[in-house]
């Protein structure tokens, strides 16, 4: 009865007639005149309220209709110049960018490969994928990180994370690739490892571990054990996750070492191998060295002994494609309900396509990726390439026009924008915090485009004193609503990431939901070319030492400010071709709508704590 009194269940939120009282609805003359017809009448009117609720839920929920305008950017004969050098530098970095994917693409090399393959007889980690997914249309994480490390290269960190569809339901997955270094665990792996759970966690995501690892890399140990985002970090995060409901299966498809023995047993439901995967803190050689006996590691830890004695196992497979077909069975019993895809006439499905698709070519950004802030073009352009339609409902547009904020939809999703146009100003940041809130207020997820000034601004006069002071103290507002907003945030640097301004734009210490770089994005303190402003203008060395060190700083900012050198420290979630970004943003749009499926989301007190 209260039920059909809510607001969200009865039509424009009035309350159901049924249940206002009859005298309310006729004069007091035509009251009936026995309590077994109120009764009746009530009861009557209470059945018709019940079927009019129900099939109110029951309809098809849709968006409000949009009539965004068009933004009419087309490229001009005046941009020609700035287009043809973006353009240069854009198919540069791709180039370098097919050059990497190769590279990792090959793990630890031919060798490598061969030994995994012939006399240990496993999967290689991208045909593990290739059983376990619905299709190879995933979205992979940090792929180029590990490259460029003090010390060595360590290809895709030694595994491989990503977000793909299992039955429909889109899944993190962690793969450990055992090609390189025999699967053991640098640093970066480590921190890779947890960045995908972070982001199981950010987006309520279930989470499947692919575990073929030797344990640690003993020589780095300082690096991987002891501080609190290190090893034990991971273990922690499997016990908040099952706390959460956030449903973990582990697969056991190799050696499973060390610390790395914990993540089966700490998963809600674990799959095993027989014969390649084994289970123990100490392996045979340990076994001997303490004790003089001599095991076999299926004896001391195999796939039989955990499945039959154990109990640390959950599944006993034969073989691995047997391990992941019985994964997929694991995650078809989640909890969750996903909407039902309409059927459409393949001329309807046509129509809609074409409305969504923008009125530019994606390929036209590559030449609108600046290859520095002054080859940057009006960043309306890049946006009329990325929204359904080219359709784009600005907010404040007159006011703070360095910073363009405003409302579109990307493959049917309704984003909030706010791309940088030129420098961060006092109105600029006012007209940012205002947005931000607003969207935040509406439950709007944010995509920030950051190209940020290369440098901070100058102070030479008591006049621009003040105007920086305001303006550090709007930053500072913009700065708090970023923080707080609740809404999930997407950045993507499409040229530069400098100094403080990164941060008002969703930098990476602002814990976006997700955060791509483009191959000609730049992340330091401040430009490569601009490291004067870094040096004490009261110094008291010679003008030629002053350039020496001006030049060495520069040297390093362009070094260290490259695309590749920030991913493959993972100081980003991975570096995306321009005209890859509408694809990436649907993906990234469609997981973060998912939680909304799960049935059952309450936290618990408690982890599932296996037998």
């Amino acid at each position: 009865m209260y039920r059909c009194m809510t607001r969200s269940v009865c039509s424009g939120g009035r309350v159901c007639s049924a249940f206002v009282p009859p005298y309310t609805q006729s004069p007091s003359w035509m009251l009936r005149s026995t309590v077994e017809e109120r009764h009746h009448s009530l009861a009557e009117q209470h059945r018709k309220c019940s079927v009019r609720c129900v099939s109110s839920a029951a309809r098809k929920r849709r968006s409000l209709h949009s009539a965004f305008p068009v933004l009419e950017q087309p490229l001009q004969p005046i941009h020609q110049h700035v287009y043809e050098a973006n353009l240069r530098n854009s198919n540069s970095c791709h180039k370098k960018f097919i050059e990497l994917r190769e590279k990792v693409r090959k793990g630890g090399g031919e060798n490598a490969i061969a030994r995994h393959t012939q006399r240990n007889r496993k999967l290689l980690v991208r045909d593990r994928l290739r059983l376990l997914l619905d299709d190879e249309d995933f979205l992979e994480l940090s792929p180029f990180a590990g490259l460029g490390l003090p010390y060595g290269d360590i290809p895709s960190a030694g595994c491989l994370t990503g977000i793909g569809r299992i039955n429909g339901l889109w899944c993190v997955f962690i793969a450990n690739d055992a090609t390189v270094k025999g699967g053991t665990a640098y640093p970066i792996t480590v921190k890779k490892q947890l960045r995908a759970q972070e982001v199981a966690i950010q987006n309520r995501l279930p989470c499947v571990y692919l575990v073929d690892s030797g344990g640690a890399f003993l020589p780095l140990q300082s690096e991987i054990f002891p501080d609190k985002n290190q090893g034990g970090r991971t273990f922690y995060n499997e016990a908040i996750m099952s706390a959460m409901k956030i449903p973990q299966v582990s697969v056991v498809c190799g050696s499973c070492t060390a610390g790395g023995a914990y993540i089966p047993t700490m998963a809600e439901e674990a799959v095993m191998v027989h014969r390649i995967g084994t289970i123990f803190l100490g392996g045979p050689p340990l076994v001997k060295a303490a004790t003089g006996e001599e095991v076999t590691p299926e004896d001391l830890g195999g796939a039989r002994l955990h499945a039959e004695v154990s109990g640390c196992v959950d599944h006993f497979a034969w073989e691995e494609k047997e391990a992941y077909d019985y994964t997929r069975n694991i995650i078809s019993t989640l909890n969750f309900q996903l909407p039902e895809e309409e059927e459409e006439d393949e001329e309807k499905m046509k129509k809609r396509r074409a409305e969504e698709e923008p009125l530019y070519s994606s390929e036209e950004l590559l030449g609108l990726a600046p290859q520095s802030y002054h080859y940057s073009l009006d960043v309306k352009m890049v946006i009329s390439r990325l929204t359904d339609g080219s359709r784009f409902q600005e907010f404040k547009a007159r006011y703070g026009t360095t910073l363009v904020t405003g409302f579109a939809k990307i493959h049917g999703h309704l984003v909030g924008i706010v791309a940088n146009n030129g420098e961060l100003s006092y109105q600029a940041s006012l007209k940012g915090s205002h947005f931000v809130q607003l969207c935040d207020q509406r439950d709007i997820p944010l995509l920030f485009l950051q190209n940020t000034a290369p440098t901070a601004a100058l102070t030479l006069s008591i006049t621009q004193a003040e105007m920086n002071s305001n303006r550090l103290k709007a930053q500072g507002s913009m700065l708090s609503a970023v923080a707080c907003a609740s809404v999930p945030k997407i950045t993507m640097v499409i040229g530069g990431c400098y100094g403080a301004d990164s941060y008002a734009m969703c930098g990476r210490a602002f814990d976006p939901n997700f955060l791509f770089l483009w191959p000609n994005a730049k992340v330091s303190l401040t430009a490569p070319g601009h490291a004067r402003s870094l040096l004490s203008p009261d110094s008291e060395q010679e003008e030629e030492e002053k350039k020496k060190q001006e030049d060495n700083f520069n040297r390093r900012l362009r070094e260290e400010s490259s695309a590749f050198f920030s991913s493959g420290r993972l100081w980003d979630d991975g570096v995306i071709l321009p005209q890859d970004t509408r694809k990436v943003l649907r993906d990234c749009l469609d997981i973060i709508k998912q939680q909304q499926y799960q049935l059952s989301t309450e936290k618990l007190q408690s982890t599932l704590l296996r037998m």
